[in-house]
């Protein structure tokens, strides 16, 4: 079903223009924020919950989220703002083309939560873990760089896992049930994650480090 256009939608994208990085001359602007050491991206913020939490809890990282539908992204932009968390900014497009305006080398993780699984086999080259995207992530991750990536979808998970091993990715961190496992205690939820992990769905989880 279609989300229902929010109202004033393109106003309140405005009023939150400060924190929203566009691009100029197809690419980003110069800023102060992208000249950190550490930089973490988030492609597919949702509402925020896990963006603006895990940036509260690390003030020294600063963090991009990435969210290519407008009316989602109005959300987490006036839950940053309402919140005034200083260390995330935020780009609304869709992920393969804003990978490729972020500086070579430049992230030092990637979070993938809860990605579209795009179910139907002829689709499987726009799931963000194939390794077409896996290629334009490992040209923006730094050398010891990481993807950390969730999910309750197996067939996806699996599918991640083959792919990310092909793609030269070293596995850690694997499971298959997070919530019971031994790394659910800093563990930080989306809204997905709550809703699933209320009704008894396990929850997958690796982290891949480039070899």
């Amino acid at each position: 079903m279609r989300m229902r256009k929010k109202k004033h939608a393109d106003e309140r994208i405005n009023a939150c223009s400060d924190i929203i990085f566009k691009l100029e001359n197809d690419s980003l602007p110069e800023d102060e924020f992208l000249s950190n050491a550490r930089i973490h991206l988030e492609i597919g913020c949702g509402k925020g919950a896990f963006i603006c939490e895990t940036a509260k809890r690390n003030p020294d990282i600063n963090f991009i989220a990435v969210e290519k539908i407008p009316n989602v992204a109005v959300t987490a932009l006036e839950r940053a703002k309402a919140e005034e968390i200083p260390n995330i900014r935020f780009m609304i497009g869709d992920a393969s083309g804003i990978c490729e305006k972020l500086k070579e080398h430049s992230i030092e993780r990637l979070y993938l939560n809860f990605s579209d699984p795009w179910p139907k086999k002829g689709y499987a080259k726009r799931r963000l873990t194939h390794r077409g995207f896996l290629e334009k992530y490992k040209r923006i991750l730094k050398a010891d760089g990481a993807i950390f990536f969730k999910t309750d979808n197996r067939p996806l998970f699996d599918f991640s896992l083959e792919e990310l091993a092909e793609s030269g990715f070293r596995l850690e961190a694997v499971t298959n049930d997070l919530h019971a496992s031994e790394y659910a205690e800093n563990n930080v939820m989306t809204e997905y994650e709550k809703n699933f992990s209320s009704q008894g769905i396990p929850i997958n989880r690796v982290e891949a480090y480039l070899d």
